[in-house]
């Protein structure tokens, strides 16, 4: 029988993360709609729908589209700002002296339109961003047909944005009332970390997050300078502050996660917290390394990250991928530890998760969302290939990334942007650098 589906996708390899362990050869993928009706051989396909237009990717591998966990998308302006520092030093001494004095809406545009073009040729389809004027970011997403999610920040002091942790929310609030229709976008509360947030502040996202049942995306126990410094001020380590006010649950990305005690890897498990695993910016930082194994071990959900490209300085989730599987392993000093199913489980269904989206996206499944990213394993650095899987956690760049669907729609071909005008965003990027420069000296 002859079916109608809006797009084929004929791959050598289709590689959907769920089931797990699953590799398909020579299979095809049939959307509609925006949605995949269809994975099956090949063969079958052209059969069964063969009035589709079709892309055939002899040399690829169909994925699920990369979601990138934790990221700062305006802050790729700031990309090698200030490198080789410390967090702290990073934060107080250049960061925010120069976001006090350019970041405004336009600033926030122009950067999150950067990092969606930098993401969408690296094969990210989805990313969690925390940053001031998220009606900006949100406006560059949709421009870039991403999905993201946005964050409603909330720190104590005062920004161009909003002038208090009160205000912010409310703008936040205010944000995803008028966006809540918009399909491609969902919401996170944000407080920004426990050292900029308050108690009475947790209180009231606490009170939120149970009302409108919103993950909290939040940094935690990033560096052992925040440890002490909690322990100064409030007498106890900031996990157990979350805890006290009942943010331990189902509905916290805990960033980074970097320094944590055996029990408290347990509290984050018994609670069904997410973990957004950073590992270029914990090393750049200096941060630490993050106990992924043992929290995999334990049952916590862990997905992957960029961290801003001002900490990292690539929004570049093939890398962490690789990255994330090799600092496993060393860290459990056990070379089977993350193999690559799993790392590439943490860089798309486990973020998914996470985001509470993994029923609409992060595998390739019939009546999931034709989010998709197609990898080409043909070029002769990745030659031989024995396993596909394998070549896309070790051997593959995102500059092997060919093609990427959004919802259905080709938002890259043959490794070119096809909504976004690449010269303007770069234009853009230039002139900003040229005003940052200005208020630096």
């Amino acid at each position: 029988m002859s079916l109608n589906a809006d797009a084929l996708i004929t791959a050598r390899w289709v590689i959907p993360v769920l089931p797990r362990d699953t590799v398909l050869e020579h299979y095809a993928v049939a959307v509609a709609n925006g949605v995949i009706i269809d994975v099956l051989p090949s063969n079958t396909a052209l059969e069964r729908y063969p009035a589709t237009p079709a892309i055939d990717l002899p040399d690829h591998a169909l994925i699920p589209g990369l979601i990138n966990l934790h990221t700062h998308t305006a802050m790729t302006l700031m990309r090698g700002l200030a490198d080789d520092l410390p967090l702290m030093t990073w934060l107080h001494g250049h960061i925010w002296p120069v976001e006090s004095r350019i970041v405004n809406a336009d600033f926030v545009r122009d950067g999150a339109l950067l990092a969606c073009a930098e993401m969408l040729r690296g094969g990210i389809t989805c990313f969690n961003d925390m940053y001031f004027f998220p009606e900006a970011t949100a406006q560059a997403a949709l421009q870039a047909g991403m999905r993201a999610a946005i964050g409603m920040i909330a720190v104590e002091f005062p920004s161009a944005y909003a002038s208090d942790a009160t205000d912010y929310l409310a703008k936040g609030m205010a944000l995803r009332d008028s966006l809540r229709d918009e399909s491609l976008l969902s919401f996170c509360l944000a407080p920004h970390a426990p050292y900029t947030v308050s108690d009475a502040t947790f209180e009231r996202i606490a009170i939120y997050a149970a009302e409108l049942d919103v993950p909290v995306h939040t940094h935690l126990h990033e560096t052992q300078d925040e440890i002490r410094d909690s322990l100064t001020a409030h007498g106890i380590r900031p996990i157990q502050r979350l805890k006290n006010f009942g943010l331990l649950g189902p509905n916290l990305i805990a960033v980074h996660a970097v320094h944590l005690t055996p029990e408290e890897i347990t509290l984050l498990a018994e609670h069904g917290c997410h973990v957004a695993h950073c590992p270029s910016s914990n090393l750049k930082l200096a941060s630490g390394h993050a106990p992924i194994h043992a929290l995999l071990q334990a049952g916590v959900n862990v997905g992957l990250g960029t961290d801003s490209a001002a900490s990292n300085n690539r929004l570049d989730l093939l890398s962490e991928l690789r990255l994330a599987a090799l600092l496993g392993k060393l860290g459990a000093n056990d070379a089977a530890a993350i193999p690559a199913r799993q790392a590439l489980e943490m860089a798309t269904i486990n973020a998914a998760r996470a985001l509470g989206m993994e029923a609409k996206i992060g595998s390739l499944e019939i009546g999931k969302r034709a989010d998709i990213t197609a990898i080409n394993l043909g070029a002769p650095e990745l030659a031989p290939c024995y396993q596909p899987l394998s070549h896309i956690a070790y051997s593959a760049g995102r500059e092997h990334v060919s093609h990427v669907w959004i919802d259905g729609v080709l938002r890259v071909c043959e490794g070119q942007l096809t909504s976004l005008d690449s010269a303007d965003i770069v234009a853009r990027a230039a002139s900003w650098r040229n005003k940052i420069m200005q208020v630096q000296s």
